[in-house]
């Protein structure tokens, strides 16, 4: 027991080791980090110190940065907030952010949708994916930045982030609002069923809707849903080329009239899939 003790003792010091290095090192890369395009900061154990020197970097007048990768860090809702400063800055001009698992609360949500709501002109790519504690609420903080007629968003990845029918309907009002800008959605994983689809069609209905690729992994869709989708794929969305099914409640049967849309000379969907 003593041997097991002493053991978790040495693993936890040896943690706190690599946070401070980790940490310290980021903040001697600050100018580098300042200069470049991207920066790869996964796993980097960010404290509240590195993220507001981050916010420092994203703030200036001077930096390069164009996107950043903060995913795989535990941030607490004191350093979102902390990052969100930097974001809503005029002088942020960053096109890409993933934040994939990074504990992002409902709080991190309202910061980080406030932020982008203010500075809504050059973001992209937004990846959010598999922040298990973002649910509904937390969505919701985030859809007047994807309103907003400013709003720039070609990909928007929200995989495995405990959403639902409500969170649909939110969005298929925000994208109304802005439709022709956003040629990629990913909501895998997500509990959408086919109530929460049926939100979703009123974007993929709309004319302007310039879709490409739509992913919608393991989102216990149903026969209904499929149907739902031929139905648009014939009157709209002439711009998919890619759709993704799988791992939902559909038979073979329920995709074969899909299947003829990809095989058509007069559709542009080039990949389904539906496995599972």
């Amino acid at each position: 027991m003593k041997m097991t003790e002493n053991f978790l003792r040495r693993m936890k010091q040896e943690e706190l080791a690599d946070r401070l290095q980790s940490n310290e090192a980021l903040l001697r890369l600050l100018p580098v980090i300042k200069v470049c395009n991207k920066a790869l900061l996964t796993r980097c154990y960010l404290s509240k110190r590195s993220c507001a020197a981050l916010s420092s970097v994203l703030s200036s007048q001077s930096s390069r940065l164009r996107g950043l990768d903060l995913s795989h860090n535990n941030l607490k809702d004191s350093e979102v907030k902390l990052l969100s400063a930097g974001l809503k800055s005029p002088h942020c001009k960053l096109e890409t952010l993933r934040l994939e698992r990074c504990s992002l609360s409902d709080i991190s949500c309202e910061a980080l949708g406030s932020a982008l709501k203010n500075n809504p002109f050059n973001l992209k790519e937004l990846n959010l994916s598999w922040n298990f504690n973002l649910k509904d609420s937390g969505f919701l903080h985030l859809c007047g930045f994807l309103e907003s007629s400013d709003c720039r968003l070609h990909t928007l990845r929200m995989k495995y982030c405990s959403l639902s029918e409500i969170s649909c309907e939110a969005l298929a009002s925000a994208l109304k609002s802005n439709p022709s800008n956003l040629t990629e959605l990913d909501l895998s994983g997500n509990n959408l069923q086919d109530s929460g689809f049926l939100y979703l069609r009123g974007f993929l209905e709309n004319t302007a809707c310039r879709l490409q690729t739509l992913r919608l992994i393991y989102c216990r869709l149903s026969k209904t849903s499929s149907a739902d989708l031929v139905s648009v794929l014939k009157s709209n969305l002439p711009s998919l080329t890619e759709l993704d099914l799988s791992f939902n409640d559909l038979q073979d049967s329920d995709v074969e009239q899909l299947q003829d849309l990809v095989e058509s000379p007069n559709s542009k969907l080039q990949s389904l899939r539906w496995e599972g």
